[in-house]
């Protein structure tokens, strides 16, 4: 991966602002500890697509379980008087 960049940017002339090879993987070591399911694996070499392809599903899942939450929510509230401080709650935690 390094040569090909490397090569790409002596042949566009890209300056020297560039993202080094070091910094990415600093950035998806850094990855790797916030996903729950590589956490464990800390001291196992994961590829960085992996990570990548973990950190994805990751996020889908978390925004499957904001959707899903704030149906429950929605439906919380439905059925709460609109008037209770039950109901200013939830609505809070809708906006």
């Amino acid at each position: 991966m390094s040569s090909r960049r490397s090569s790409r940017s002596r042949q566009s002339g890209v300056s020297s602002a560039e993202i080094t090879d070091a910094q990415i993987n600093d950035l998806v070591s850094k990855l790797q500890q916030l996903i729950p399911e590589l956490r464990a694996r800390r001291s196992d070499k994961v590829s960085a697509a992996k990570v990548l392809q973990e950190t994805c599903n990751y996020i889908k899942n978390l925004h499957r379980e904001v959707d899903d939450l704030s149906d429950r929510l929605s439906q919380l509230l439905a059925n709460t008087d609109s008037d209770s401080a039950q109901a200013a709650i939830i609505r809070s935690l809708l906006m």
